[in-house]
Formats: structure tokens, C-alpha cells, sequence
């Protein structure tokens, strides 16, 4: 077993519904074998277990390890493509990105470095957006089983729209997803998503072999686009006659294991179907900013019941740290007054963690409670950076959460557990 001694922040009871942030400022974790057998006050956990090796993490937070909810792993090396909205984006920046990962040299490389990516950002946990190419999605299973991380990714599907190299057919489909399902669903920490890249790329053939694959899977999952830009709304309603999230949900793809991406532009009539049915949605406030696509409306989405949990979306989102998703899901709140959501500090850590846990049904992560398995991230700046200034003049835990979103980078992850073991990139 091993004690360790920190400042222990998390959020197990959602800020949303009346929750607040838990704290211990001296705190003490017992962690055997992966799982929190204890936690309080280090001292008095010291009396209990004399005995024990003792790991102090001080000088910064320890917080649980971040969920990402909509990351993709092909677009690593497409981040930053500024100025354009999302359909001339996706032509000249991500599309072509993809199709590199033909090559499976290529592949693996990506990979590697997206893999790096999400542990240095302290990230344990992402709902990943896969590759056109089975050897590229085999890939990133292979990383991602190498470093512990906690994937749930799947095979992207398209069959129109797109450029030639990346489309599909329905039988193609259907077999080389069962093949990737069969070789990494439920082995060790890998899960399997049923991934339609969006209904703009994916006719009704198509869409019904998502819907087939979903229910053979037995826990399978479901992600997708929805609801981005509104070019793109416009056109999915010309093809299929109804609404976006009625495009996927003539094809049984809308359910509790199914995770929908922006959502920036939904009716009133998508949200309650969304709720009636017990669907996520990934909000990834970064990409949505730099790609022009719309100020989230989560204030919509709570009254009508929806799930709601933070992603990246590398590359239209900058980066792979959920401190700058929750700062920029913070001030896109802001400005959008009366119709926006005043979040504190607790909120946005629960957005990165506990929310999107719960949401990938990752029961025993995203807080750091007696039984739940140590996936855990530390944060410790170098002593004479603006943070760690900050930190040392925290007010309380919360305003020290509150510089830690404001303040924290991918450079001041000093430590990344999952199960209980330290992980190296």
C-alpha cells in the first residue's frame, strides 16, 4: 500500500445539482492495488496506518485524472488551423491529415504522439474519435494498451461527401469494425465505439450498419458529430428530412451509450430527445470558439435534463489540456449573460471528470472516493512560475482550483496515475 499526501480536490456530488467541491488541504489517500482504501486528514490517516510508504505531493492540487469526451487521434498533428469555419477546415486542414494515416508507418507514429499527448495534459480517460483505416485504429489501441490509458474508440465510417480515400462502403464497414470489436473490446482497458463520422459524410445504408454494429456490441458505444455549424445543419436537414439528432435516431443510435459532439445549434425538439433517452453530449468550448461554430447553450441543455461533459476535439479544439477547455467554457458563459451558465471553479472540474465519468459509464473513476480505482493527476508548477505564486496565495481550495484552471498548462502536470500505477509517456 502506499499513503499519499496532498492537497486532494474532487467534485462526487455534481456542483449542478447542489454539489460542491470536496477538500482536504493536509489530505491523506491510501491506495492499495489500484483502489482508494482510505481518505481524510493525512494525519490521522498516519496514526491508522503507521506503517506505510508515504508519497507527499506537495506545493500543488491533486485531482482526479481528466475525461476527455470527443478527442481525435488522427488530427494530433492538425491543430491550429485558424480562421476558417468548420466545413473549409475539415478540406484543407483535417481531411488530408487523415488520409496520411493510410500509411501504417504513419499511423503509428500519430499514435505515439497523441497517446504522449493525452498523458502529459493529464488526461486518463478520452472517448477517442478513430481513423478511416483499421490498421491506423489498431494502432492506437496498441499505444493506448502500452500506457494504461482508459480508451473507448472505434473505426470512422463515411460514405459520401468526403474526399475518395476516406469513404467506405456498408459491407466494408460492417466487417472491419466487427474485426476491430472482436479483437479490443473489453480487453484490458480498451472499449469499442460505433463511430459514423456525421450524418453530412453518412447515407441512411450506412447509418443502419451503425445501428446493427451498436447492437451486436454487447457495452458498445456510440460518438458522433452533431449539431456543429449551422452550413452543416442546414444540409443534414436537405438530406434526411428531419432533424440532425433524427438522422441518428431513425437508426437506433441515440441511447444511453451514445456520446454526440458540439450540439452548439439544437432545437428544443433534439434536447428532449436527447434526455428522454439518456444521451451525451461532448461540449468542446475551444474548437467551437476557433472555428466560428456558436456559443454552447448549456443552460438549454440543463433545464432539458441532458449530460453534459467537456472534450477537446484536437485538432478544431487548441490543445489537449481540459484547464484551457474549462477557461474557455467559462468565458463563453460569460459573455453570453443572462442566456449563459455562471460556473465556478467546481463546476469546471466536474465537467472535466466526475461529468464526463459518469457519462462514458466509467463508474469507478472520476473522483477520488473509497472504492474508486486511483486515476489521479497532480499538478505542480515550477516554484517560481505564475501558478505556483498563485497557489501559495490561495484564498481557499476553491480559489485555488479557480488559478488552477486559469493559470494551469500541459507543462505543470508533474505526475499522472491510472490504477494506481505512475504513468511514463
Amino acid at each position: 500500500m502506499t499513503l499519499y499526501r496532498a492537497t486532494v480536490l474532487d467534485t462526487p456530488q455534481d456542483p449542478f445539482a447542489g454539489g460542491r467541491l470536496r477538500a482536504e488541504q493536509d489530505g491523506g489517500l491510501l491506495v492499495r492495488d489500484g483502489t482508494i482504501l482510505a481518505r481524510g486528514g493525512f494525519a490521522q490517516l498516519r496514526r491508522d496506518h503507521p506503517g506505510e510508504p508515504i508519497e507527499t505531493l506537495d506545493g500543488g492540487l491533486l485531482l482526479p485524472g481528466f475525461v476527455d469526451t470527443h478527442v481525435h487521434y488522427p488530427q494530433v498533428r492538425a491543430i491550429g488551423g485558424l480562421g476558417m469555419p468548420l466545413l473549409d477546415w475539415l478540406q484543407r486542414c483535417a481531411l488530408p491529415e487523415e488520409a496520411r494515416l493510410a500509411d501504417p508507418s504513419y499511423a503509428v507514429a500519430t499514435a505515439d504522439d497523441f497517446v504522449r499527448s493525452l498523458v502529459r495534459s493529464g488526461t486518463t480517460s478520452a472517448l477517442v474519435f478513430g481513423a478511416h483505416f483499421a490498421p491506423a485504429v489498431d494502432a492506437l489501441f496498441s499505444r493506448a494498451a502500452a500506457t494504461g490509458l482508459r480508451i473507448t474508440s472505434g473505426l470512422v465510417l463515411s460514405d459520401r461527401i468526403l474526399r475518395d480515400d476516406l469513404l467506405t462502403s456498408a459491407d466494408v464497414a460492417l466487417e472491419q469494425s466487427r474485426a476491430l470489436a472482436d479483437r479490443w473490446h473489453g480487453t484490458g482497458r480498451a472499449r469499442y465505439a460505433v463511430t459514423p463520422r456525421f450524418s453530412l459524410s453518412c447515407g441512411d445504408d450506412l447509418l443502419s450498419v451503425c445501428g446493427e454494429l451498436l447492437d451486436e456490441i454487447p457495452g458498445g458505444w456510440m460518438t458522433t458529430h452533431v449539431n456543429e455549424n449551422t452550413v452543416e445543419v442546414a444540409q443534414v436537414e436537405e438530406f434526411f428530412g428531419t432533424s440532425y439528432v433524427g438522422s441518428y435516431d431513425k437508426h437506433g443510435l441515440v441511447g444511453r451509450r451514445s456520446v454526440l459532439a458540439h450540439n452548439v445549434h439544437a432545437t428544443d425538439e433534439e434536447l428532449r430527445l436527447l434526455a428522454d433517452h439518456g444521451a451525451g453530449v461532448a461540449h468542446c468550448p475551444t474548437s467551437n470558439s476557433s472555428l466560428g461554430s456558436g456559443s454552447f447553450p448549456l443552460r438549454r441543455h440543463l433545464e432539458h435534463g441532458v449530460p453534459v461533459a467537456l472534450g477537446t476535439d484536437v485538432g478544431g479544439g487548441t490543445g489537449f489540456s481540459m484547464f484551457k477547455e474549462g477557461l474557455q467554457a467559462y468565458f463563453m458563459q460569460q459573455l453570453l449573460g443572462a442566456d449563459g451558465v455562471p460556473l465556478t471553479a467546481a463546476h469546471l472540474l466536474h465537467l472535466a471528470t466526475s461529468a464526463g465519468a459518469a457519462m462514458l459509464g466509467l463508474d469507478d473513476v472520476g473522483d477520488l472516493s473509497v472504492g474508486k480505482r486511483f486515476d489521479a493527476v497532480w499538478l505542480r508548477g515550477a516554484d517560481d512560475g505564475a501558478l505556483q505564486v498563485n497557489l501559495r496565495n490561495a484564498l481557499d481550495p476553491d480559489n485555488a482550483l479557480a488559478k488552477a484552471f486559469a493559470l494551469g498548462t500541459d507543462a505543470d502536470v508533474a505526475g499522472v496515475w491510472i490504477d494506481g500505477e505512475r504513468v511514463t509517456d
